[in-house]
């Protein structure tokens, strides 16, 4: 993957920069919804061995998950990528999907990085 902005010992990449591209779709009904991923690679290396890390604003719980092998701690969900999809050529994209229960509200994450670097959120 390629390396992001950020100065050495400085805060770190700036939020939305990477080579990769997340769009975060929810089909919601009361107490539960399905949420649709899609990853994309907008660098000019493959992507290999991805792990797509986003943190729930509103108390969301993922239940259960496609395309992806998921793990949440507190209100941080983790999904790393299963053999079939492991690897994302430049240009292209990839789409994972779960089914979560909420209360109160339902709100977006705001950010997603994969592979330990921030993603664009569109």
């Amino acid at each position: 993957m390629e390396a992001l902005g950020g100065t050495p010992g400085g805060p770190g990449p700036d939020p939305g920069t990477g080579p990769c591209r997340v769009t975060y779709r929810t089909n919601d009904w009361q107490g539960g919804f399905t949420g649709n991923v899609t990853i994309a690679n907008t660098g000019t290396a493959a992507i290999s061995s991805w792990s797509l890390v986003w943190t729930f604003p509103g108390g969301q719980s993922v239940s259960q998950g496609w395309n992806g092998t998921y793990s949440q701690s507190g209100a941080t969900v983790t999904v790393r990528n299963v053999a079939y999809n492991g690897s994302i050529a430049p240009g292209q994209s990839t789409q994972i999907g779960f089914n979560g229960t909420w209360t109160g509200s339902n709100p977006a994450p705001n950010a997603f990085s994969l592979n330990g670097t921030a993603c664009t959120v569109g």
